[in-house]
């Protein structure tokens, strides 16, 4: 069932992103953090160079595949909603209603969060502000990339340009920096390498780090009804997206593996900052904290984004949340979503400020996955539900690409709960507190809930 239309002089999203914009915010989003960090616990399990190309490589395929997938429901129902549009149409409004929940209250929130975090905790390191400095970064991270996301989407999607730009930029200069210098500091150079053990559970534990650095690129579905030019350049935001960032990834491993070593790599604690200090020295490790800073920024500016997003769909559906489907006509952005989730995430930060990085990633991922997870599923039953529905783009070798899309989430969703233990249980404790809010919905509901409306 369709939404009946906004009313006439009201707020919509408008077709105003170009391929570049939309690209930018994929790449923005996806090239985080964890490059700097992840590839070193990916070292130490999987012990050789080519094991550990092999898996960096192997987590660019699997995003491959699953942007196929997302081409196809995206350019088949694109939506301001994304995902939750996606769910709502294959399984109703319960699951609709409990993705929705979890993304206002656990994936977008804690998201920045975590990234604000990173971001305070590198910015320390330039100008300390006392114990407490961390938090007060990250608060101010948040606030002011919310504001600025308030202000309007022509201005946030400029400063997103520029910024991963800047950070892509970066990595490449990582990458020269490494290809043209082969000397490496003594105190990290690694002789030999560890022996590798190819093994389906060495495979396994791998890739949650690696995967978990590729996250992001399904952001592109939340900005599917406002990208110009048509349907089609959906698709080719995934795909040229996917093909940056695994050849970005491939290269940056590899320049560390050159300059490092295997057991150097796996014995850092800012992998990238050590190859710098290696190369140009206290110079070399400075600029890339700056740049982690941009990356952090970057990152953050597009999670707000989309996040908002999300929310303003369900705000559409459910008038007990009603006050969050508001569209600034001015601007091009939805306000009182941007201003909710600013709140929620600065909540998380307040409380989680004595946690940590890892506690966050415990909390984020089972339900994650769990979601991602049931996406890929969705794939199947809308292709059998809505077989009359015009499809511009439709995923290669169906059935096989969703399915094994479907099976490595299902293993992702297992190894995130298995390995995250209390973090995880705190995260699908959150998720479960969203069913008394959704009997409430449902009370407040005056018809029947329908998805977000399709842009032709």
């Amino acid at each position: 069932m369709s939404a009946p239309p906004d009313l006439p002089g009201a707020g919509a999203p408008k077709q105003v992103l170009s391929l570049f914009d939309c690209v930018a915010i994929i790449v923005g989003i996806v090239i985080g953090v964890g490059i700097f960090r992840l590839p070193s616990i990916v070292a130490g399990i999987a012990g050789e160079s080519w094991l550990i190309l092999l898996v960096w490589t192997l987590g660019g395929v699997i995003s491959f595949l699953g942007a196929l997938c997302y081409a196809e429901l995206s350019t088949a129902y694109p939506s301001t909603g994304g995902e939750y549009h996606f769910l709502t149409r294959a399984y109703g409004s319960t699951v609709g209603f409990m993705f929705a929940w979890a993304r206002m209250t656990v994936i977008q929130p804690g998201s920045m969060a975590l990234l604000g975090y990173v971001f305070g905790d590198y910015a320390g390191q330039l100008l300390p502000l006392g114990e407490n400095g961390a938090t007060i970064y990250a608060a101010l991270a948040v606030l002011v990339l919310t504001g600025l996301n308030v202000v309007g989407i022509h201005q946030t999607r400029n400063v997103q340009k520029i910024l991963a730009s800047i950070a892509v930029l970066g990595l490449i200069g990582v990458i020269a920096a490494g290809l043209a210098f082969t000397v490496a500091a003594p105190a990290v150079t690694a002789a030999t390498e560890t022996p590798g053990n190819f093994s389906s559970a060495m495979l396994g534990s791998s890739l949650i780090f690696v995967l978990l650095t590729y996250g992001g690129w399904n952001e592109a579905a939340y900005v599917s009804a406002e990208i110009r030019g048509g349907r089609r350049n959906i698709v080719w935001a995934l795909l040229v997206s996917i093909g940056i960032i695994t050849t970005v990834y491939v290269l940056v491993n590899f320049v560390y593996l050159k300059v490092l070593g295997v057991a150097g790599v796996a014995n850092s604690k800012a992998v990238a900052a050590d190859l710098m200090a290696a190369v140009f020295g206290a110079p070399g490790a400075v600029f890339i904290t700056l740049l982690i800073l941009v990356k952090a920024l970057a990152s953050i500016n597009v999670t707000i984004f989309t996040g908002a997003r999300t929310n303003y769909a369900m705000g559409r559906d459910f008038p007990l949340f009603g006050f969050l489907h508001q569209w600034s006509v001015r601007g091009g952005a939805p306000v009182h979503a941007l201003l909710f989730q600013c709140v929620v995430a600065l909540g998380l930060i307040v409380l989680g400020s004595q946690k940590g990085v890892q506690t966050a990633v415990d909390y984020l991922s089972p339900v994650f996955w769990l979601f991602f997870l049931l996406t890929g599923v969705s794939l199947f039953v809308l292709r059998r539900r809505d077989a009359n529905t015009d499809r511009p783009f439709r995923a290669p070798l169906y059935p096989l690409t969703p399915a094994l899309f479907c099976i490595t989430c299902a293993y992702m969703l297992y190894s995130s709960v298995s390995y995250a233990a209390t973090g995880a249980l705190a995260g699908l404790g959150v998720l479960a507190l969203g069913l008394p809010f959704l009997v409430l919905a449902r009370r407040g509901r005056a018809a029947p809930i329908s998805t977000p409306p399709s842009i032709p």
